[in-house]
């Protein structure tokens, strides 16, 4: 009799183990979960540990639905926004955010994800394009962004809060100027670096001239203080060698005479052969033998004391 129940047994307690099993439901750390029978919602679990709900989830009786607690993200790429002067950006964003209302949640989208972040992509696609819309071509790219990323999260809180979800941060990933409009920057910053160059350029220019002409004026002042000190010293040695002219010329006009006639001859004929047709009674041979044509014939007056050399010129 004992080996027939048995089986039974075994079977029994198969059974009661496998109501226990689709009795139990383990909610962790990183998750939450929703107890949902006949379509409504009977209990949201939020703290990790072991629950209990209706065995076998048939006829759609306690069905257990995990939604994740932790921080999620979704991106935007490839936004084409547009500023107020008229450029185009092309924008990539990310949005970090977190289920915080799980009944909510369930209530909205019936806890499906990516149902969720395809209604907020499109609301961070409208905001993106207005704050951008609102701001001119260098906001993005100043420390203004910061704020922008600020305006587009509150924007986003709203229709956020309505599907049980908190929006923990907006980033931007990328922001690029279109093809065209890079171009356009392009050009119009190298205009302005060319103007600037051309006004250094001219500056620069006008700072050589300047200096040019105080150098020239002081060459110029430099040459005529050295032009008039000579002047000054050299009148200062012709009248030293007149007055040594005239001491010499009054101690002995006669031997003055013979030695400014040699000197005049000296300069007149040199040593070139130069060949002068004169009468021969001209004062200017007063000192030449007029038969040999010599001027040893005439005995110089003797040489007066020696007068001191006129200083060179």
């Amino acid at each position: 009799m004992m080996t027939n129940r048995i089986p039974a047994i075994l079977i029994g307690l198969a059974v009661l183990l496998l109501i226990v099993y689709s009795s139990v439901f383990v909610v962790n750390a990183r998750e939450q979960a929703v107890v949902v029978r006949f379509g409504q919602i009977q209990a949201v679990r939020t703290e990790p540990g072991i629950y209990f709900k209706l065995p076998f989830a048939f006829m759609d009786a306690d069905r257990v639905q995990y939604v994740q607690k932790q921080e999620l993200r979704f991106d935007l790429d490839n936004i084409r926004v547009q500023v107020s002067g008229g450029a185009f950006y092309d924008v990539d964003a990310f949005v970090i955010y977190k289920i915080t209302d799980a009944q909510r949640f369930r209530e909205t989208v019936s806890g499906d994800r990516e149902a969720a972040e395809a209604r907020l992509r499109t609301r961070l696609d409208s905001s993106l394009r207005r704050v951008y819309g609102l701001r001119g071509f260098d906001a993005a790219l100043s420390n203004e962004r910061a704020s922008m990323m600020t305006e587009v999260r509150d924007d986003l809180h709203r229709d956020a809060e309505n599907l049980g979800i908190d929006i923990e941060d907006v980033r931007i990933r990328r922001t690029d100027l279109t093809q065209d409009v890079s171009q356009q920057t392009y050009n119009r910053m190298r205009a302005e670096r060319l103007a600037e160059a051309e006004l250094l350029r001219a500056e620069g220019t006008e700072q050589g001239q300047r200096r040019r002409a105080i150098a020239d004026r002081q060459v110029v002042e430099i040459v005529a203080d050295a032009q008039r000190e000579s002047e000054i010293l050299r009148g200062q040695g012709e009248g030293e060698r007149n007055r040594v002219f005239a001491q010499a010329f009054t101690r002995d006009p006669s031997f003055f005479e013979f030695y400014r006639s040699m000197a005049a001859y000296q300069q007149a004929l040199g040593s070139s052969g130069t060949t002068l047709v004169l009468s021969p009674n001209s004062e200017f041979f007063r000192y030449f033998d007029s038969a040999t044509g010599r001027a040893d014939a005439v005995t110089p007056p003797a040489a007066p004391p020696a007068v001191p050399a006129a200083p060179s010129n």
